[in-house]
């Protein structure tokens, strides 16, 4: 019966077909990835490219690093080449100027005879009469002439750019005539093609009376034969020829503006990115050899660093000039760059110090050292990786600090100092003519405030990209 029942069991299960045990497939819809698997720095760059201040900030700095590089390829000319003729010109893309003789020579107006008569005190003296220009002023020269005055024993003229609105705001004198019969003079100081204003007063033993006569003239821009020569070599007296485009204008030696700025930013560019990069360096080794070995390696290095700290900036960047020769008329990049690297190391060591402080007891650290890593390949190659987020946005903000640095220390003539360009000692020059010529400033200050403004926003466009609490909230 049993043998049977088996037989009869086996029998059954030989019957049974191969698809009756296959197994069962239920179609289940397979979802994607909304967000494909991404390094740390392929997800800051994402999120850097959401920030529009940064990638700005980003593109401005592209913008300054053509400038730099590029710029003096294009724009051939000398930042050093002097024109004197040209003498704080404003922007421009170039105007005619007429060619006129270089070898006139000036020959003052003297009076025969003088009026008859006596006064009693400056101010019953007569105002100048006829007072007005002998030939067709010019760029190169204005010549005036007057009438006498009688009694008078001299004569002053003012010059003003603007006209004058009352009797004390006639300007600077221009020149004291001691003579009485000298009743002409010629102007030849910084010229340019603007409306002047002129005036005249007698004066009695050098006191002036206070009765005056006012002309405005008009110079028409002009140019020396000798010079002119130098633009154009067929020029002749009386022709019209064109003058040099000068599109930031020229400064008060008659040199290229533009030329200048682009010479001045590879100074200044360069210190703003080479000392950076050697104290943060500097910086990062000091302060992951701290917080790696901690204890007594710590405290000494740390009050290293509080030493540092507490010196005055100034003070040694003075020293440092001193012991390095600078002289007038040197450049002073190479004493700055010192200063700079020995004095500035010390927030990214006690950056890098802090963060390493936090790895060093992470289960990656334990391991490594478990494989028999050394300190220095520990330190390298896993503590020091792990902080570049935190000091690649530390360099961010330490090369426009720089940048402002070498401008200050430029600016008060203790950096880069004439005759070699920077943005600082640019803005140095050009504060002495801000009044009359304010381009001469104006540009060098653009400059130096566009690219503080833009590494500052990139800083902070790449410190919100690699703050990981940032990223743990999306």
């Amino acid at each position: 019966m049993t043998t049977t029942l088996l037989e009869t069991t086996l029998s059954v299960d030989t019957s049974l077909s191969a698809e009756v045990f296959a197994p069962a497939i239920k179609t289940v819809g397979v979802h994607s990835l909304s967000r494909p698997s991404l390094s740390y720095w392929q997800d800051a760059w994402l999120r850097l490219g959401k920030n529009r201040q940064a990638i700005t900030s980003l593109v401005i700095i592209a913008l300054l690093a053509f400038f730099t590089l590029a710029g003096p390829l294009l724009w051939r000319v000398d930042p050093a080449a002097q024109d004197l003729s040209q003498i704080s010109q404003g922007p421009g893309f170039g105007t005619s100027a007429v060619v006129v003789s270089d070898t006139e020579v000036f020959n003052p107006t003297f009076a025969k005879e003088l009026p008859q008569g006596t006064v009693s005190s400056a101010m019953a003296l007569d105002s100048p009469q006829g007072l007005t220009t002998v030939s067709a002023p010019s760029t190169v020269a204005v010549q005036l002439k007057w009438d006498p005055v009688s009694g008078a024993t001299g004569y002053v003229i003012y010059r003003k750019d603007i006209k004058p609105k009352r009797a004390s705001d006639i300007g600077l004198p221009l020149a004291e005539i001691k003579d009485p019969k000298q009743l002409s003079y010629q102007d030849q100081l910084t010229l340019e093609a603007k409306p002047y204003y002129y005036t005249l007063m007698a004066t009695l033993n050098g006191e002036e009376s206070g009765n005056m006569t006012q002309l405005e003239v008009t110079p028409t821009q002009a140019l020396k034969l000798a010079d002119a020569l130098k633009v154009s070599s067929s020029a002749q007296v009386g022709q019209k020829i064109g003058l040099p485009a000068h599109p930031f204008g020229t400064d008060y030696l008659g040199r290229d503006l533009l030329a200048r700025l682009m010479a001045g930013a590879r100074v200044s560019l360069f210190i703003g990115f080479v000392a950076p990069m050697i104290y943060i360096a500097l910086g990062l080794l000091i302060g992951g050899i701290s917080g790696y070995y901690g204890g007594r390696v710590d405290l000494a290095i740390m009050r290293i660093t509080d030493l540092v700290i507490a010196l005055p900036f100034l003070l040694f960047m003075i020293l440092f000039r001193i012991a390095f020769g600078v002289g007038p008329g040197e450049s002073g990049v190479f004493p700055l760059l010192v200063a700079l690297i020995s004095l500035s190391w010390t927030s990214a060591s006690r950056l890098t110090r802090g963060q390493v402080l936090q790895l060093r007891e992470s289960e990656y650290v334990h391991a490594a050292k478990l494989l028999g890593a050394k300190p220095l390949y520990v330190l390298i190659r896993h503590l020091i990786p792990n902080t570049m987020g935190v000091i690649l946005v530390s360099l961010t903000f330490a090369i426009p600090s720089t940048i402002f640095t070498e401008a200050f220390l430029s600016f008060i003539g203790m950096g880069v100092v004439p005759p070699t360009p920077s943005w600082g000692s640019l803005c140095n020059d050009g504060i002495q003519t801000f009044l009359s010529h304010p381009h001469e400033f104006l540009f060098p200050a653009f400059f130096i405030s566009v690219t503080v403004l833009a590494f500052n926003l990139l800083g902070d466009g790449l410190r919100d990209a690699l703050d990981p609490r940032l990223r743990s909230t999306e």
